[in-house]
């Protein structure tokens, strides 16, 4: 549909800015203008989204802290409405897109006081507070996963079209599962965007544990906070163990895809993209989400065999020791499983969504 307009709205994390770019890609092949709406935080992965302009409009979480904390929090949000309601009489979109965090309430909220056509997009298996807020007062409803206890009013106007997958990870995603030629588990270790200490934890320790022999065979690439980046080396330096560590890597499609086992969080993101590049994992779901939504990430995945879950409580050095000497003496399960992840990829989740938009745009326009 050339010459639409959209405002995409999305909390400033990879998890929610990701599958935004996704589809910002895909819109902008259909011809159409797309503007983002986020935070400040989004300048860390914005360089590549295609968007004709970005805007940052207040946003704040209401929940935690005490009774000022929170008042003070709506109050931003507050402010951030009526800057979105600004701005959506500026820009004019067709439709608003939303992608979960709290940055995306002003905008949505404002536009449903326009009557401008919304779709939400939830990432994860289980809604979000951020979206369950929104859920009644948007049009459309998308999801990366089939929704698990949502209320009976958002699944009616619910289609599942997968995590939108940005190019790096579909053009990883052609690539083969690598062959074991040179005789070596390489192995990525990765907490999401915003990296998990406990990677740092128990990591290094597990590798400590293998015996030499073991450690030569392995080849290890791993997120580390940069607050933990200096201890996690040490670690490795102490047992003469070379392996890259860095607090953010820009290339992580192209990680995944050279990895023989990938060991992470459980992010919508991080799942979505396993599965279309097709790799076998560890996944260690963060255990303080209040709603369990990486829990019930991992649990779609390991429906098919692709992935192994363990509880943040047992991922011990020991624990991981063992699942990488299973690694080591089978080469042949971890083929198979990165063929299981695969089978549940959505390559094409972002033409889906794209198709939804066009859709809601058409409905509104006719």
């Amino acid at each position: 549909m050339k010459d639409m307009r959209v405002l995409l709205a999305a909390g400033g994390t990879g998890g929610h800015l990701f599958p935004a770019e996704a589809l910002a890609h895909a819109l902008v092949a259909r011809g159409a203008r797309v503007e983002l709406a986020t935070d400040s935080r989004a300048s860390k992965y914005g360089a590549e989204f295609p968007a004709g302009a970005m805007h940052a409009i207040p946003s704040a979480t209401p929940r935690g802290g005490g009774f000022v904390a929170r008042a003070g929090a709506l109050a931003t949000l507050g402010r951030g409405v009526l800057a979105s309601l600004a701005l959506l009489r500026r820009v004019k979109p067709d439709v608003v897109v939303g992608f979960g965090g709290y940055p995306t309430v002003p905008p949505l909220f404002a536009a449903s006081l326009l009557r401008i056509p919304t779709l939400l997009h939830e990432q994860n298996a289980v809604m979000g507070k951020a979206n369950r807020f929104l859920a009644g007062r948007v049009t459309r409803i998308a999801t990366g996963f089939p929704l698990a206890g949502a209320a009976r009013a958002a699944l009616d106007k619910s289609v599942v079209t997968g995590n939108p997958l940005r190019p790096a990870v579909l053009k990883a995603a052609a690539w083969p599962y690598p062959g074991f030629e040179d005789g070596r588990l390489h192995v990525l270790v990765t907490g999401g965007s915003q990296g998990a200490r406990v990677m740092s934890d128990v990591v290094p320790a597990a590798i400590a544990a293998l015996d030499p022999q073991e450690r030569a065979r392995i080849a290890l690439v791993q997120q580390a906070r940069g607050e933990d980046e200096a201890r996690v080396k040490d670690v490795f330096a102490r047992i003469g163990f070379s392996a890259e560590v860095a607090p953010f890597f820009k290339d992580l499609p192209r990680r995944i895809a050279d990895a023989h086992l990938v060991v992470a969080r459980s992010g919508a993101s991080t799942v979505s993209e396993i599965a279309a590049i097709g790799r076998p994992a560890i996944l260690v779901p963060f255990p303080f989400a209040l709603d369990a939504d990486q829990a019930a990430n991992a649990a779609e995945l390991a429906r098919t065999g692709a992935v192994v879950v363990v509880e943040q409580k047992d991922f011990t050095a020991g624990r991981l020791t063992s699942l990488l000497r299973e690694a080591l003496a089978s080469p042949e399960d971890l083929t198979k499983r990165a063929q299981a992840a695969k089978s549940a990829g959505v390559p094409d989740a972002a033409e889906r969504l794209a198709d939804e938009v066009v859709r809601l745009a058409a409905k509104a326009g006719g």
